[in-house]
């Protein structure tokens, strides 16, 4: 560790190295790695393995169908027939999830439940991909959007598109300006819906 430092210490004095001092620049770039899509991986795996070990590599969590306890250790995924686990519900509470890797999503079949809290990199077209994602449109039951942001009303009303939404709650997001438009626009399309705002 104290190696590392030294090391880093003396790049941070390179001027042809700007970016070596900048943390918030080398997570983001790492934390893109981690999102890059592995197309060949999808094919070869299944769209639910490859998307469970996009979003554990990127500190999510997942729950499979038919059981109760949440996978989060990318180490311990389940070994078996690759199609056998099938994602019903998904945690990105902290996680570094961000849009370039929301191809791993689109071919879920089964995800009944996104919980998206503090994530940072999570913005209006992360929204609007989930509920441009046809399969989504037919399973996602439930959804939770908690301290993200970068979210505005443009991505909250993009989730209109969630055909079989039965429960939204919404929770500390500066970016959401317009409640009384939102409530509004989902009774409309949702009449059903339980809508929980809990926004300044």
């Amino acid at each position: 560790m104290m190696l590392f430092g030294k090391i880093s210490w003396q790049l941070c004095g390179l001027k042809k190295l700007p970016w070596s001092c900048d943390t918030r620049y080398f997570w983001g770039w790492l934390n893109a790695v981690f999102n890059q899509v592995d197309y060949e991986r999808i094919r070869n795996a299944g769209p639910d393995r490859a998307a469970s070990e996009w979003l554990l590599r990127c500190g999510a969590r997942v729950r499979y169908h038919g059981q109760e306890k949440w996978q989060k250790d990318y180490n311990h995924l389940p070994t078996g027939p690759l199609d056998k686990y099938k994602i019903q519900a998904i945690d990105a509470t902290d996680s570094c999830i961000m849009n370039i890797g929301f191809d791993y999503i689109e071919g879920l079949k089964h995800v009944e439940n996104i919980r998206l809290r503090k994530c940072h990199y999570i913005e209006d077209d992360c929204l609007e991909r989930i509920g441009q994602f046809e399969n989504l449109q037919k399973s996602l039951l439930e959804m939770e959007i908690i301290s993200c942001g970068g979210i505005t009303d443009k991505g909250i009303t993009a989730l209109r598109h969630l055909r079989n939404l039965k429960y939204l709650l919404l929770r500390d997001l500066p970016g959401v300006k317009n409640k009384e438009n939102l409530v509004q626009a989902f009774k409309t399309t949702h009449p059903s819906l339980e809508l929980k705002l809990y926004l300044k």
